[in-house]
């Protein structure tokens, strides 16, 4: 029985993480605390059938003439979600307080917070966007109904904040003109369509004059700190005064990201690469900062061969006839290794294995599922000029390189020795051996990341930190 008991918690641990549980326990907690159920355990049942979480959620927010129109619009194409705005509200929807609503409206009176606040959580509780998520565009429009939203449930994932000059803004308004039939807004300076048939049809809304839009923006600045004050963990302020594509780009960008979970994380991260590409020194940084263990497959079977064990003994007869140590012998030394304690709470980084997507299988299969995946790129005249030009001083084990890195003294200089490994003959040997499978392993972990290993190191390590540090793409499981 002991023989078929799997190492625990690397499985469980695993299947929490790749199946999100804890991000789904918290989600969960949230929804509780914010609408106090008399039922908890029905409401519960209810939320996960359904299966929403990761619908959008989005406000778009930002001053007159900003394109929180052209933002919205372009943002419920792509992500299928539905647009909410005072104009859909008032005019398109058949909502039980749409009319007391537009009363306020038609008098010139200014339409209570609460009174937009009831509408909006009318409309959302509809089945469209609780299915496939909602783009609220200019609400809130201040702190007050940014509290409301949220004393009701309201609250986005993500805010997008467009800003420019006044001046900028105040131009853009004159030029505003509106397709009648997409409802998408056109600029008689910036953004002009090519389409003849759009061109003719196109309407100049009943806009405020400049003095009225100069107040307008005064109001925005005025009310502004306080959205912020509310939303500055999930807000993001982009620049509207750039080309449209940029803007679109940029903001597409953020709604896709998702947020830090308080969820535990271990990290189990395979670094792949080239020789020379830098692997050791950015598994050694990632050490240093983070504490996780770092593992180099290569150094782990000298350590066993020095240890004089049976094991040992029995790698070392590989090692000494050039044989390559068999993959089974190497996962039972890495099991041993990565079922260590201090792997399995502070986690690990590995390279040097696999090297090959059988390898991959058997390190998969052995209940090690790595959850970051790096592999670095590095020109092969990058690593002949890495490798070739490496030198060890014999005295004092000391490394140097002959261009980035020389000998301090001529002395020194004149008793380096060469690796015999690091002769280009050599070198080009395990550069074709990498690449000679590293294909199939790229396609094996789909969602790896790929690493410009041909710059400055720390510039590496930062790109590598961030890729750990934010939360992969949910991904869908099917039911078996």
């Amino acid at each position: 029985m002991a023989e078929l008991a799997g190492p625990w918690p690397p499985p469980a641990g695993a299947y929490a993480e790749e199946r999100e549980l804890f991000r789904l326990l918290q989600n969960m907690l949230e929804e509780l605390i914010i609408h106090q159920p008399d039922d908890p355990i029905q409401f519960m049942i209810n939320h996960l059938k359904q299966n929403n979480d990761d619908a959008p959620r989005i406000c778009v927010l930002g001053p007159p003439a900003s394109g929180k129109t052209t933002v919205a619009l372009w943002l419920c194409k792509r992500l299928g979600a539905v647009r909410i705005s005072q104009e859909t509200l008032l005019f398109k929807e058949a909502l039980a307080l749409t009319e007391e609503t537009k009363a306020y409206k038609e008098r010139k009176e200014k339409i209570p917070n609460a009174l937009w606040a009831s509408l909006i959580q009318e409309r959302l509780s509809n089945v469209d966007c609780i299915k496939q998520g909602w783009i609220l565009e200019g609400f809130p429009e201040n702190q007050e109904q940014a509290w409301i939203l949220q004393s009701s449930g309201i609250i986005p994932r993500h805010v997008v904040v467009l800003y420019a000059p006044d001046a900028v803004l105040i131009e853009r308004n004159s030029g505003k003109r509106i397709d009648p039939i997409t409802e998408e807004v056109y600029h008689t300076t910036f953004d002009w369509p090519r389409d003849m048939l759009i061109q003719e049809r196109l309407v100049k809304p009943e806009d405020p004059s400049e003095k009225e839009i100069s107040k307008k923006l005064l109001e925005y600045h005025r009310s502004f700190p306080g959205i912020f004050q509310v939303y500055q963990k999930v807000l993001k302020s982009i620049n509207a005064d750039q080309p449209s594509m940029d803007v679109l780009s940029q903001v597409l960008t953020y709604v896709q990201t998702r947020h830090r979970s308080a969820a535990p994380f271990t990290p189990r991260i395979v670094f792949c690469g080239p020789p020379g590409s830098g692997k050791s020194l950015q598994a050694a940084l990632l050490a240093q900062k983070y504490g996780v263990v770092n593992i180099c497959c290569g150094q782990l079977l000298k350590e066993i061969v020095a240890g004089k064990t049976k094991l040992g003994e029995l790698v070392k007869t590989y090692i000494d006839s050039g044989y390559q140590v068999p993959d089974k012998l190497v996962m039972k030394i890495l099991t041993e290794r990565l079922n260590a304690l201090d792997c399995m709470t502070n986690g690990w980084v590995l390279y040097g294995f696999p090297r090959d997507v059988e390898q991959g299988e058997q390190l998969q299969e052995s209940h090690f599922v790595p959850n970051r995946v790096f592999f670095f790129n590095l020109p092969y005249e990058s690593i002949v000029e890495r490798l070739s030009q490496r030198r060890i001083d014999p005295v004092t084990g000391e490394r140097y390189h002959t261009t980035f890195r020389p000998a301090p003294t001529p002395e020194i200089q004149a008793r380096l020795r060469q690796n015999p490994r690091d002769k280009e003959e050599n070198i080009e040997m395990c550069v074709e051996s990498y690449y000679r499978n590293i294909k199939e392993l790229e396609d094996f972990y789909e969602d790896a990341f790929y690493v410009n290993a041909d710059q400055d190191p720390f510039a590496v390590f930062e790109f590598i930190e961030s890729c750990i540090i934010k939360p992969l793409p949910c991904k869908k499981f099917k039911s078996s």
